[in-house]
C-alpha cells in the first residue's frame, strides 16, 4: 500500500535511511539522522513537497520524498527527490509503485521539473528514473567521500 507520510512513520524512514548511511553511498551522509530529524524533516517539508511511504502488512518498507532543488525563487517549480527502501524489500517492484505514485503527486501539485541525483555506481537506481523517462543530463566526477573512496554523481531529470 502506497501512502502519504505520517510523522509517526519517523522511526521507520530514520531505520531505512540509516542502513544506506552506515552500509553504503547511495547518500552522502555520514551520520545517523535521529528520529527527532526526521520528525522536523517531515514536518517542515511535507507542508509543499509530497512524501510518500509503501507499507506491506503495516510495516513502512520504502518512502519516497521531495524537497526544493535550490533556494532562489525561480527554481520553486523544480524538486529534487529521492527513493529508499528497506534492504529485504529489494527488486520487487515497490520503488516502482513508489515512484509512480509520487511522480504522479509532484505533478497534480503543480511541480514541473524532477532532479534525481544519484552516487555511481548505482544500475538499479538508474533503470527505475530511466524506466520512468528520466534522462541523464551530468555526471560530475570524485565529488564526493565516503568508505575511504571517492565517489562519482550523476544527475537525471525528468520534465512532467
Amino acid at each position: 500500500m502506497i501512502r502519504e507520510v505520517r510523522l509517526s512513520d519517523a522511526e521507520a524512514l530514520c531505520n531505512i535511511y540509516n542502513e544506506y548511511v552506515k552500509n553504503s553511498t547511495a547518500t552522502f551522509d555520514e551520520i545517523p539522522v535521529l528520529v527527532a530529524e526526521m520528525e522536523e524533516r517531515i514536518k517542515t517539508l511535507t507542508v509543499d513537497y509530497p512524501w510518500l511511504v509503501c507499507e506491506n502488512e503495516g510495516k513502512v518498507v520504502g518512502y519516497t520524498y521531495a524537497r526544493r532543488w535550490r533556494d532562489r525563487a525561480s527554481y520553486r517549480n523544480s524538486v529534487e527527490t529521492g527513493t529508499y527502501l528497506d534492504a529485504g524489500y529489494l527488486r520487487k517492484g515497490l520503488g516502482t509503485l513508489l515512484k509512480e505514485a509520487h511522480l504522479d503527486a509532484l505533478k497534480a501539485k503543480g511541480f514541473h521539473t524532477v532532479i534525481s541525483g544519484i552516487a555511481l555506481p548505482n544500475p538499479a537506481s538508474i533503470a527505475l528514473l530511466e524506466k520512468f523517462g528520466f534522462k541523464k543530463v551530468a555526471h560530475f566526477y570524485e565529488v564526493g567521500y565516503k568508505h575511504n573512496r571517492w565517489i562519482d554523481v550523476g544527475y537525471w531529470q525528468l520534465i512532467l
